[in-house]
This record gives C-alpha cells, sequence and structure tokens, in this order.
C-alpha cells in the first residue's frame, strides 16, 4: 500500500510517501521554490516523492491531507463571530482565500495531482491535525508502545493533544482548544521582541541564556493559568491574534512597561529579560504536562511533535529530570511533518498496515530528501578550480585537513534532510574550538545576528566527555555510548562538561571558556547532535577524519544557507550560497572548490543590505 501525504497553505508545506509502512521520501517545498516557508501547494515535493517511488500519482492508494479543513473553518467562523466587530480585517483578509481555496482543497489536490479523470475515486483520507502530529511521533519511533504529547500554535480547534500509542494504533486522550494555546503564547513573545512569528522563534529561544528571569511573575500573575497538571488558560486581554492580524496590543505594553520591539532594532537587556521568561514558563508547562501525561498512561516512553516539541531546551529538561525513561522527537515536527504523520495515519489507522518499531527509528537519520545528480554537480561547478577525488574516504581527508587549518567548509552529500535541521547533508561545518568562529559564521557567511549561538556534531561515542546528555539514563547506570546517541536530530540542548561563562547580556559572548567554545552557548550549554556511522555514513566518517587529525570528535554544524533563505536545495544552490559568502571551501561529493583557488573576479560576496533585499527578514 502507498500513501502520499501533504501538508500545506498555512506554513512549511510539504509532501511525504509512504509505502507498506516504510517512508520512502519526504520533502519541503521551500527546498526547490526558494521561498523560506513556502505554504503552496507542494508541487514539486509531491513530484519528488513519486519520482523517488517509481510510480505515477494514479497509482497510489490514498492520499492523506494534514488537518480537516471544515473544521478548521469552523474554528475561524467562530471566533470571529466571538470578537466581531473586532477582527473584521482579518476577517475580510481571510475569507477569499478559503472560499476560493481551502474549502475544496478535495477537488485541488485532485487537480494538483492530475486525477479528476481517474475512473475509481482516490480515496482521500484527512486525519485531525495533531493526529497527523501524533503519527509523525510515533510511527517512526522506536518504541513499539508509548505515550505521546504533541503541542503548537493551533491545528482545528486542539493546540495540544496527549495520549497513547501501541502496535499500529494511536488514542488522543486530552486536548487543549484554542485560543489557549502554548505555541501561540511563545510566538506572542517572539513579535513582541521584534522577530518574525512562525519563524524567528528559534531567534527567541537562543536570545533567553542572555537575559534572567525577571517577568516569570508577570507572565504567570496575567497572562497564564498554569496549573499543576500542565493544563493553562491565557488571558486573552491580553493577546490579538485571536480577532486581529498581530500578536499582542497597548494591553501588553501597558502590562509589560514598554513597547514592542521594532524588527531590526538594537536588542535592549528587556528583550532578553523577556526571551529567558517566556522560555522559563514554557518549560515549566511542558515539564507538567509531561508528568500528567506520564501519570495517567503508565508509559515509560514519550514520543513528543508539533512545532513546540523544537523547543530543544525544554526537551533537554525532560531526558535529564524524567518522569519518562526515554524521549523520541519527531525531527520534523512542525506542520511539514504533518504530511508524513498524515501518510502514517493513513496507512496504519485507515489502512490497518502492521507497524514494527525499528531499530534506532525508522526516519533513516531524516535524509529524506533530493539527492543531485553528478552531471548537476559538474554543470553547476563548472569553470570553478576543482580538486576531485576517486573515492569517498579522500574527499573526507582533504575535508577534514581545510576544516582542521580552520577554514569553514560547505559540506552538500546525498539526499538532503527532512526538517528544519542540517544534520551533516547540506551543512556548513567548521572547527568547534575555534574562538572567533561564532562571529565569523554569523556575520560574515550567513548574514545573520551576532547573539545566535552554533549547534555541535559530535560522535555518539565521545559525545559525554564533552555534552551532559545523559540525564535519566546515566542516573539509571547505563553505559555513557546508550546516552551518547541521545540526540541523533539536534534536539536535546544540554550543558557543555567544565564551560565557564562570566558577564552579563550579550557580554557573555567574550567571555566562554569551554573546551569547545564555538558552540557553547552563553549559558554553558549546547544543542547537540549525536553522529554515529549507522544513521550518518560519511559524515560519521568526517568526524572521525577530524578527531584523527586533532584529537577533537566536534564540529561546528549550521545550515547551509543564508539568513532567510531555505536550506539549500540544489548543487546549483549551493555554488551560488559558496560564491557569495565568505566561506572558505565547498564540498559537493567527491569534488572540492577552495576561494583560495578562485580568482577574485569568481568571487562577489553578498552585503547584508542585498541578503535583506533578496530574502526578506527571516
Amino acid at each position: 500500500m502507498t500513501v502520499l501525504g501533504i501538508s500545506c497553505w498555512y506554513h512549511d508545506s510539504a509532501a511525504a510517501i509512504v509505502r507498506d509502512g516504510e517512508i520512502v521520501a519526504a520533502a519541503q517545498e521551500e527546498r526547490f521554490t526558494r521561498r523560506k516557508h513556502d505554504a503552496g501547494f507542494p508541487t514539486h515535493a509531491v513530484a519528488y516523492c513519486l519520482s523517488k517511488a517509481g510510480i505515477r500519482a494514479e497509482d497510489l492508494d490514498a492520499v492523506a491531507f494534514y488537518d480537516k479543513p471544515l473544521l478548521k473553518f469552523e474554528r475561524l467562523l467562530e471566533t470571529y463571530l466571538s470578537y466581531a466587530p473586532r477582527g473584521l480585517g482579518s476577517f475580510i483578509k481571510a475569507m477569499p482565500l478559503w472560499l476560493k481555496q481551502k474549502l475544496w482543497i478535495p477537488d485541488l489536490i485532485k487537480r494538483e495531482l492530475g486525477l479528476e479523470d481517474r475512473e475509481s475515486p482516490m480515496p482521500l483520507i484527512f486525519p485531525e491535525h495533531h493526529e497527523s502530529h501524533a503519527a509523525s511521533a510515533f510511527f517512526p519511533s522506536p518504541f513499539s508502545r508509548a505515550a505521546f504529547l504533541t503541542t503548537d500554535g493551533v491545528g482545528e480547534w486542539a493546540t495540544t493533544s496527549w495520549g497513547t500509542a501501541r502496535g499500529n494504533a494511536l488514542q488522543i486522550h486530552g486536548e487543549i482548544h484554542f485560543p489557549h494555546s502554548l505555541g501561540l503564547l511563545y510566538s506572542a513573545f517572539t513579535y513582541f521582541c521584534g522577530f518574525r512569528v512562525n519563524s524567528g522563534e528559534y531567534k527567541l529561544m537562543g536570545l533567553a541564556p542572555y537575559g534572567e528571569p525577571r517577568y516569570v511573575d508577570i507572565i504567570r500573575e496575567h497572562l497564564i493559568d498554569l496549573r499543576e497538571d500542565g493544563s493553562f488558560r491565557l488571558n486573552m486581554d491580553y493577546f490579538t491574534y485571536a480577532a486581529g492580524l498581530t500578536m499582542t496590543g497597548r494591553a501588553m505594553e501597558e502590562l509589560l512597561g514598554f513597547p514592542r520591539r521594532q524588527p531590526e532594532a538594537p536588542l535592549a537587556q528587556r528583550d532578553m529579560d523577556l526571551a529567558r521568561s517566556i522560555q522559563e514558563v514554557t518549560e515549566e508547562a511542558v515539564v507538567r504536562m509531561a508528568h500528567h501525561v506520564h501519570r495517567e498512561t503508565g508509559e515509560t516512553k514519550l514520543c513528543l511533535a508539533g512545532g513546540v516539541a523544537l523547543n530543544c531546551v525544554a526537551n533537554g529538561r525532560l531526558l535529564r529530570e524524567g518522569p519518562f525513561d526515554d524521549i523520541w522527537i519527531q525531527p520534523a515536527a512542525g506542520d511539514a511533518g504533518g504530511a508524513l504523520g498524515a501518510a502514517l495515519m493513513a496507512a496504519h489507522h485507515w489502512g490497518n498496515e502492521p507497524r514494527t518499531a525499528a531499530s534506532g527509528d525508522g526516519m533513516q537519520g531524516s535524509y529524506l530528501g533530493p539527492a543531485p545528480e553528478e552531471e548537476d554537480i559538474k554543470t553547476a561547478l563548472a569553470g570553478l578550480p576543482i580538486e576531485t577525488f576517486a573515492t569517498d574516504a579522500e574527499v573526507v581527508a582533504r575535508t577534514a585537513e581545510l576544516l582542521a587549518e580552520g577554514q569553514t567548509v560547505g559540506w552538500f552529500q546525498g539526499r538532503a534532510e527532512f526538517g528544519p535541521r542540517a544534520l551533516g547533508h547540506r551543512s556548513i561545518l567548521a572547527d568547534a574550538r575555534g574562538r572567533e568562529v561564532q562571529r565569523k559564521v554569523n556575520l560574515q557567511i550567513k548574514f545573520r545576528e551576532s547573539f545566535r549561538p552554533f549547534a555541535p556534531s559530535v560522535l555518539a561515542e565521545r559525545a559525554d566527555e564533552f555534552f551532559d546528555l545523559g540525564g535519566v539514563k546515566e542516573e539509571k547506570g547505563e553505559t555513557p555510548e546508550a546516552s551518547g546517541d541521545a540526540s541523533p536530530y539536534m534536539l536535546l540542548v544540554g550543558p557543555v562538561r567544565d564551560a565557564k561563562i562570566e558577564g552579563e547580556g550579550l557580554e557573555r559572548l567574550t567571555s566562554i571558556d569551554s573546551a569547545v567554545p564555538a558552540v557553547t552557548h552563553v549559558d554553558g550549554s549546547a544543542r547537540v547532535q549525536t553522529v554515529t556511522k549507522a544513521r550518518n555514513g560519511i559524515y560519521y566518517d568526517l568526524l572521525k577524519a577530524f578527531e584523527a587529525r586533532t584529537g577533537c570528535p566536534v564540529l561546528v554544524n549550521t545550515s547551509f544557507n543564508v539568513r532567510g533563505e531555505p536550506i539549500v536545495g540544489s548543487a546549483e544552490d549551493a555554488v551560488r550560497v559558496f560564491r557569495r559568502t565568505h566561506m572558505d571551501a565547498l564540498v559537493i561529493g567527491r569534488h572540492v572548490v577552495t576561494k583560495a583557488a578562485m580568482p577574485e573576479s569568481e568571487q562577489d560576496a553578498f552585503t547584508p543590505e542585498e541578503i535583506a533585499a533578496e530574502y526578506g527578514l527571516d
């Protein structure tokens, strides 16, 4: 049985294809169209998935869409009526798209897939939004049974759901409904701090360690009623998202005593304190919900998905503090992963496909996207001074040499990652021991804010030497290797061992004392990717080669793109970013090109103004 899953028309549209319960391919539309968070129908992603499966659309057994459009429309109408006449502008803006497009999704899907004239109707399956998230969390997980917790902005009505899953079935036991949303609470503070909603939440999380939790009491007293079981209600007097086109208004400014920060304005200490405060409240809510789910279900494993599951700091607390013995997080936890969850839900629930928990997990390292053809690589590199190697081992050795010399390397190998993280196939890499690396890569290559941290990739067998990810496992006396592979998808934050940081606010950036300062954040933590040979292949080999040269098994790993741009999708994209940044070297397949070997006429680096003009604010 082959099922195509689709998510679109909100943000991060994507497609995934599942055959006999196994994931064949998954991709986000933005990687093809070069529009970040592209919300349109995932035409290119669908074409790629069908091609990878070797079939045409008419050969599919079913198509699954990641939510129920009519139920979502009901929520919109009820909300607008509840707040009328406020929200009229938002209503007028939203309705044409619903009336012309979103209410006709079955017809649109058939038309986009060319199935209008198919003799027998194609089954179209519509799981609920949080069922899709739950399915994406449990079915690829390594667990035969587990509890699940999904938390995001909003689906149809649900903003949080929890339940249990076993074999090929899952069941939702509880929900929290709109407008009470942990995801939208976090997005409201993202907006208030001057960052873009549905994009800047990462920035807010990265900003939090620079601040102090000075606003926690105000948030807890006025904005959220957080109960012992993790359930909550928001005081909607302070939020405008239910009826407007903004997240907060004058009431929030009066409560906090200062105006919303304008985008790109200088960061003030109060912005950092707000970030730290909402991060602490969010973590507390997640931890309380997890304890409630644990008590109610009696399960020992927990699966997570939904946008809030990308909050790596909260995830790290769950792993270290329990109450679950183990957790697994869907690497594409946001709406893109809904396409995969919908396909898995259709296969296992509607199609009754049996499901066996995979060893490790079923995500194949999240390397589910397209791989470049050799001809496309050669075309993209045409005219450049290329070094070409005969074997993977040789190109790995050359790349490790460049990294050990302190050079930054664009690394483009194999199938692309599915989800927001670069996991060693579409990455910019550097030596984690370099003290100037964080500043150089932020300002000269990524063209982004200087406060943002970088994540480390580390050999799983040596992860415990540098990072404390052991948590509950370590306390139970399990081997370091078992805890060392705890974070294969860069979704857990843990302490960097022996890190020392002094100072306040942004000055902390200059006083990091750590064995790997380029990946140590100002609170002494790191968002870790643990790397194994079985899951990561040639990327593991590169880390081993770097370790052999330097003794250090850790590299800086950040996504291969510039600010505001999706992660590179093609070899042509990679060459363009290499040419227009201050990156030192580019490695695509077995080909290496260095800036030192290129004539200056071939180098044309972006200015920050050109980045903003081409991609806009992220």
